[in-house]
């Protein structure tokens, strides 16, 4: 007679990365399901956690969903943390359309993402904290290249149109893919920019 298999053990973490092990497997219900899979239980199933843990670490499934949106910032971020000096605008530019950033399963849960923010307080809060940061590295970025030390009105003006263009262009690849590439992408990017930047 075989004898039973002993119970699975519980795996104990630090909490920091069980708090990160959470994070990871609410991105893949994310990526595979959608905000309407992004429930209690699929987490639980995708993480091998309790629920508890989730209230524990993150107050509930909306802290949750909010540290995914900062993960799904975070290799952009990365990117641009990485460098000794700041990022050019061509470098910013090549980062948003690069393969890393436009796999499909990271376009699906910024997807997801987009639609929850308008009736997620929390979620909208960690948007608008982010984008500030994301629109202010633009900005930054037409000015260095006009030669101003700091962004005035235009170059803050063309940063919103410009991350406004991105945003729709990662959008197209998301729910048309077939009707989007990387070369439309970067040519409409360079429409937009052409006349504001002719003359650094």
């Amino acid at each position: 007679m075989t004898a039973p298999k002993p119970a699975a053990k519980y795996k104990r973490l630090a909490p920091e990365a069980r708090a990160a092990e959470l994070v990871e497997a609410g991105l893949r219900v994310l990526a595979k399901g959608g905000i309407t899979a992004f429930t209690i239980d699929n987490i639980c199933k995708a993480s091998g956690a309790s629920r508890g843990l989730i209230g524990h670490h993150f107050g509930g499934k909306d802290g949750l969903l909010a540290a995914c949106y900062v993960a799904s910032y975070a290799p952009f971020m990365q990117a641009v943390a990485k460098e000794a000096v700041p990022m050019s605008l061509a470098a910013l530019i090549d980062e948003l359309l690069s393969e890393r950033q436009l796999r499909p399963e990271g376009l699906n849960i910024w997807l997801a993402l987009w639609g929850e923010i308008a009736v997620n307080p929390a979620l909208r809060a960690e948007h608008l904290r982010l984008y500030r940061i994301y629109h202010a590295t633009f900005a930054a970025a037409i000015a260095r290249q006009l030669g101003r030390a700091a962004p005035d009105a235009r170059d803050e003006t063309l940063a919103t149109a410009l991350i406004a263009l991105l945003d729709g262009i990662w959008l197209e690849f998301s729910i048309a893919p077939e009707e989007m590439s990387r070369a439309k992408a970067r040519a409409a990017v360079e429409a937009l920019v052409q006349g504001p930047l002719s003359g650094a």
